[in-house]
C-alpha cells in the first residue's frame, strides 16, 4: 500500500504544481471558455488544463517505475505504455478542440483511435467473467469492438458531464478510489499480481483528480476542458477494461469473495451519474431532431441549479450520489458468495440512503425557498406597519 500511496501523493503533488504554468500557456494562446447561454461561469477562463492533468500521469508513472513492486507492470505488460500513448493522443486531440472546437466527427474518430492504441497493447477485453462463475472467451471480433465501444462510451460520458466547477474531476476521482480498493483488495491482499497493472491507474487517476480538483472546485480557476475530460474518461476505462481482462473468476470460490463478474458493473454503476446524463442527453436531443451531440442546458447539473441548489451544493450532491453508489459495490466485493442475507443488508442500506437523499435534494430547496419568501413577507410587513405609524 504504501507504494501506491507514494504513487498517488506523486499524481496530487505534480498536477497540482503543474496547473499554473497551463494556466498561463492557455492565457497566450488564448484558450479561454467564452461565456456562452449554456454556460454557468460569468468570465472567461482558462481551459487546456487536462495538460497539466497528463503531466501528472507521467510524473506519476515515473515515480511507479522507480518502485520494485511496480516495476513488474513495466517489465510484464505494456499497461503504461498503452496509456501514455493513448492519452498523449487523446490531449492532443482535446487541446485541438479547446481551442478550434473541432466537429464531432473528428472527435469520435480520435477517441476511438486511441480505444486501438490500448487494444495494441494489450488492453481489451478477451473473457468476460460470468455469474455462474465461468467465463465467456471474447474472440476478436467481439472482444475489439466492445472494448472500444466500452472506451469511447466513458470517455463521452465523463465528456458530458463536465459542467460545473469540480464535477468531472470529483466524479471520476470518487469512482476512481472505488475501483483502486477494488482491485487493491484483489491485487494485493488475494495476490494476484497482474492486476497490480490496474490498480496502478486507478491510483495514478485519483492522485490526478485530486490535485486538478485544488484548482477546479467552484470557483474554479481553470478548466480540464475537454482535453483533461477525455483524458480522465480514458484512464478509468482502460482500468476497467484491464481488471475485467486479467481476473480469473474461477478464484472467486476459491477465496470465498463475491463472484467477481463485480467489475462488469463497478464502473457502470459508480459513473451511473454520467452515463444517465448522457443517456438522457441523447434521446432529449434525438427526439427534437437535434444532433445527440449538440449543446444544451437540460444537464443533470443545469437541473439541480433550477431546483434552487448553489453551485457548490449541486456538485457535492453529485459527488454523494457516485459515493453512495461506489461505496455499495466496494462493499459487495466482501460479502461471501454464500450470503444473501448479509447482501440484502448492504442493498437494502444503499437504497434506503438513496431513497433519503433524493427526499433531501428535492425537499430543501423548497424549504429553503419558502423560508425565504416567508422572511421577505414579514420584512415588507414591518416596513408598512412603521410606515403606518408614522405621524401624520
Amino acid at each position: 500500500m504504501r507504494e501506491y500511496l507514494l504513487v498517488i501523493l506523486t499524481g496530487i503533488t505534480v498536477t497540482y504544481l503543474l496547473v499554473t504554468p497551463v494556466k498561463r500557456l492557455a492565457l497566450l494562446i488564448g484558450a479561454q471558455s467564452p461565456v456562452r447561454d449554456r454556460d454557468v461561469h460569468s468570465v472567461p477562463t482558462p481551459r487546456v488544463g487536462g495538460l497539466a492533468m497528463f503531466g501528472g500521469l507521467l510524473g506519476a508513472l515515473v515515480m511507479a517505475k522507480a518502485l520494485p513492486h511496480m516495476q513488474k507492470v513495466f517489465e510484464e505488460t505494456k499497461t503504461a505504455e498503452a496509456v501514455i500513448l493513448a492519452g498523449g493522443l487523446i490531449v492532443l486531440l482535446g487541446i485541438a478542440d479547446d481551442l478550434w472546437d473541432i466537429d464531432a466527427l473528428t472527435k469520435l474518430s480520435g477517441q476511438v483511435a486511441a480505444s486501438g492504441i490500448l487494444i495494441m497493447n494489450g488492453v481489451r477485453l478477451t473473457t468476460i467473467p460470468m455469474p455462474d462463475g465461468g467465463s465467456l472467451a471474447l474472440p476478436p471480433q467481439y472482444g475489439v469492438p466492445l472494448t472500444v465501444f466500452v472506451v469511447v462510451a466513458t470517455i463521452n460520458a465523463v465528456n458530458f458531464i463536465d459542467g460545473l466547477d469540480g464535477l468531472a474531476a470529483g466524479v471520476v476521482g470518487i469512482a476512481a478510489f472505488a475501483l483502486f480498493l477494488l482491485s487493491y483488495r484483489l491485487a494485493d491482499v488475494i495476490d494476484i499480481p497482474l492486476l497490480i497493472g490496474p490498480t496502478m491507474i486507478a491510483g495514478v487517476l485519483v492522485g490526478v483528480c485530486i490535485g486538478f480538483l485544488a484548482h477546479n472546485f467552484h470557483p474554479a480557476r481553470i478548466f480540464m476542458g475537454d482535453t483533461g475530460s477525455m483524458l480522465i474518461g480514458l484512464l478509468i476505462s482502460a482500468a476497467t477494461v484491464q481488471l475485467i481482462e486479467l481476473f480469473d473468476p474461477t478464484l472467486a470460490e476459491e477465496y470465498r469473495i463475491f463472484p467477481l463478474w463485480l467489475p462488469l458493473l463497478l464502473v457502470p454503476m459508480v459513473v451511473v451519474v454520467p452515463y444517465a446524463d448522457m443517456l438522457l442527453a441523447v434521446w432529449r436531443r434525438t427526439n427534437q431532431g437535434r444532433s445527440p451531440f449538440a449543446p444544451d442546458k437540460h444537464h443533470l447539473h443545469h437541473r439541480l441549479l433550477r431546483l434552487g441548489h448553489s453551485h457548490r451544493r449541486s456538485v457535492l450532491i453529485m459527488y454523494g450520489w457516485v459515493s453512495l453508489v461506489g461505496s455499495c459495490m466496494v462493499a459487495i466485493s466482501f460479502v461471501p458468495p454464500n450470503s444473501p442475507d448479509v447482501l440484502a443488508l448492504v442493498v437494502g442500506i444503499t437504497l434506503l440512503v438513496a431513497a433519503l437523499g433524493a427526499a433531501l435534494m428535492v425537499g430543501v430547496p423548497r424549504i429553503m425557498a419558502r423560508r425565504a419568501a416567508a422572511a421577505a413577507a414579514e420584512a415588507v410587513s414591518d416596513d408598512t406597519d412603521s410606515f403606518t405609524r408614522q405621524p401624520v
